[in-house]
C-alpha cells in the first residue's frame, strides 16, 4: 500500500462540487447507469456533471482486470442488461447531448469481450437522438477481429482506445494489458474506415521519458491515431501505483506542441486532461 503524494497547487483547482452536477448524478442514478466519471474518480465531475454531460460506462461497474492505476472496482462482473443501452439513449436525451461518449469496464469474460452491448448502445442513441456523434473508448477486446468488426460496422464517429503508457511501465501498470496488442487494435479500425476518427490517450507522470514518449507518439501515428490525449496520473486510492512526478502545466504545454509537430490532429495535454474531458469540442473543431 502506498501512500498518496499532496498535490501540488496547479491540481487543486478543482472543485468537486459545482452547481447543477447533483441533478445529473441523480438522473444518471434513478436511470441506473455507471459513468467512469464516478467509478474512476475523475477530478473533472463538478466541472461535467455541471454542464450536464458524463462519460456512459456500460457494461456494468466490475471489471475482469486489474490495473494498478485504476480505481474501477475488479470483482466477478454483473450479467449483461441489453435494455441498459435504451436508458443510456434515455440520459443522453434527457442531458441534451450533442456528442455522447461511451466506454465501459473490460469485460474477458464474455465471447466478444462486450462488443455487442457497445452496438446496442450506438444503435439505441441514433435511434433516439440521430444528430448525437457517438465516441466509443473501448477496451482492447484481446484484439478479437470479429468483435472489432461489430465496432466498425456500427461506425462510431470516434473510435478511442487508450495506450495508457509507455511499454517499458506496462508490467507495473497494466500486467494485463499488451502494448503491441492495443496498436494493433487501433489500426485495425483505421483501416478499416478512414471516416472514423482514431484517438488515444496516456497517463504522464508514472515514469516515462520524454524519449519514450516521443517513440509512443510515432507509434500512434503509424496506427492511424489522428487525436492524442495526455493528462497527469492521479492516484486514486491508497492501493493504486504511486505517483512517479508531478508535471508542470508549462510542459504539458511544451508536449502539446512537440506532439502537434509530429503530426497529430488534435492533441489535448493538461494536467487535468482525460480522455473524454471536452470531447465534444475536439469533435466539433476537427469538423469545423
Amino acid at each position: 500500500m502506498s501512500k498518496r503524494k499532496r498535490l501540488p497547487k496547479w491540481l487543486r483547482n478543482k472543485d468537486p462540487l459545482q452547481k447543477g452536477m447533483l441533478a445529473t448524478r441523480n438522473m444518471l442514478k434513478n436511470l441506473e447507469l455507471n459513468t467512469v466519471c464516478q467509478s474512476a474518480r475523475c477530478p473533472n465531475i463538478g466541472e461535467c456533471y455541471s454542464k450536464k454531460t458524463a462519460t456512459f460506462m456500460i457494461l456494468g461497474q466490475y471489471c475482469t482486470r486489474n490495473c494498478r492505476f485504476c480505481s474501477v472496482t475488479h470483482h466477478r462482473p454483473e450479467a449483461v442488461e441489453p435494455e441498459e443501452a435504451v436508458r443510456v439513449a434515455e440520459a443522453v436525451e434527457k442531458l441534451k447531448l450533442k456528442h455522447a461518449v461511451i466506454t465501459s469496464v473490460t469485460r474477458d469474460d464474455l465471447e466478444d469481450g462486450g462488443a455487442e452491448q457497445f452496438v446496442r448502445v450506438i444503435n439505441a442513441i441514433r435511434e433516439r437522438r440521430p444528430e448525437v456523434s457517438v465516441e466509443v473508448l473501448t477496451p482492447d477486446f484481446n484484439n478479437d477481429q470479429a468483435a472489432l468488426e461489430k465496432i466498425i460496422k456500427a461506425r462510431p464517429e470516434i473510435f478511442n482506445h487508450n495506450v495508457e503508457t509507455v511499454p517499458s511501465l506496462y508490467e507495473k501498470v497494466r500486467p494485463q494489458a499488451d502494448y503491441q496488442q492495443s496498436l494493433a487494435v487501433l489500426n485495425k479500425v483505421a483501416a478499416s474506415d478512414p471516416d472514423i476518427l482514431i484517438k488515444s490517450g496516456m497517463m504522464l507522470g508514472l515514469g516515462e521519458s520524454e524519449e519514450e514518449l516521443n517513440a509512443v507518439w510515432k507509434d500512434l501515428l503509424q496506427a492511424g491515431v489522428e487525436i492524442l490525449t495526455m493528462g497527469q496520473y492521479l492516484q486514486p486510492t491508497n492501493e493504486n501505483i504511486e505517483v512517479a512526478e508531478y508535471i508542470r502545466p508549462e510542459k504539458f504545454a511544451e508536449l502539446k506542441e512537440k506532439a502537434l509537430a509530429l503530426g497529430f490532429k488534435s492533441v489535448s495535454s493538461g494536467p487535468h486532461v482525460r480522455s473524454s474531458y471536452l470531447a465534444e469540442e475536439t469533435y466539433q473543431e476537427l469538423n469545423s
